[in-house]
């Protein structure tokens, strides 16, 4: 009898399989500030290329997640915005790329290094778990990347949209939505 059960659960383990988590979707997301009474703008982006290696649990998954942001598929569903933001802001100082990587994920909190400009910053965000699925917010400071030639220009290219006031903290936002998957 021993052997028997033994043999199934042996049986069944085959079956099984291993299981890893893998991301299914995700999204990033920007909001900027402008005018005295700090407005938000938000927006995305079109083109952002994703890397994580599939784990056995979420925090696997995501720790070391590294991301790829092409600045000129700057979204804000305003195309003239948009061709300002690139103009005026990006490539001002020739920034045509942002990463990002996880570098690690508590409970309620992940360390990110946000590379722009050529700096690279760990950004403390809030991480808010959905099942084992992921919403982190956090907010980053122009003059930690040395990107203030980039805010003055925008902010001459919308003085008065802006009310002559463009604010230099930006609040960063993704959700990672994972699926398990066994062989």
């Amino acid at each position: 009898m021993r052997r028997f059960i033994a043999t199934m659960i042996a049986a069944i383990s085959l079956f099984a399989g291993e299981c890893t988590y893998r991301v299914m979707d995700f999204e990033i997301g920007w909001e900027a500030y402008k005018t005295p009474a700090k407005i938000g703008v938000d927006g995305t982006f079109g083109n952002i290329k994703l890397s994580a290696m599939p784990d056995k649990t979420v925090k696997g998954l995501l720790e070391g997640a590294k991301v790829v942001i092409d600045t000129g598929s700057v979204n804000s569903k305003n195309s003239s915005r948009d061709a300002k933001l690139i103009k005026a802001f990006f490539n001002v100082q020739g920034v045509h790329t942002i990463a990002a990587e996880i570098k690690s994920l508590g409970k309620s909190f992940a360390n990110v290094d946000i590379t722009m400009n050529g700096i690279t910053k760990t950004v403390p965000m809030k991480l808010e778990f959905d099942g084992d699925d992921v919403e982190a917010e956090g907010y980053i400071d122009l003059a930690d990347f040395e990107m203030l030639p980039s805010l003055r220009s925008i902010n001459k290219a919308c003085y008065d949209l802006h009310k002559g006031k463009t604010w230099q903290d930006i609040r960063l936002q993704f959700e990672i939505k994972t699926m398990e998957k066994c062989k």
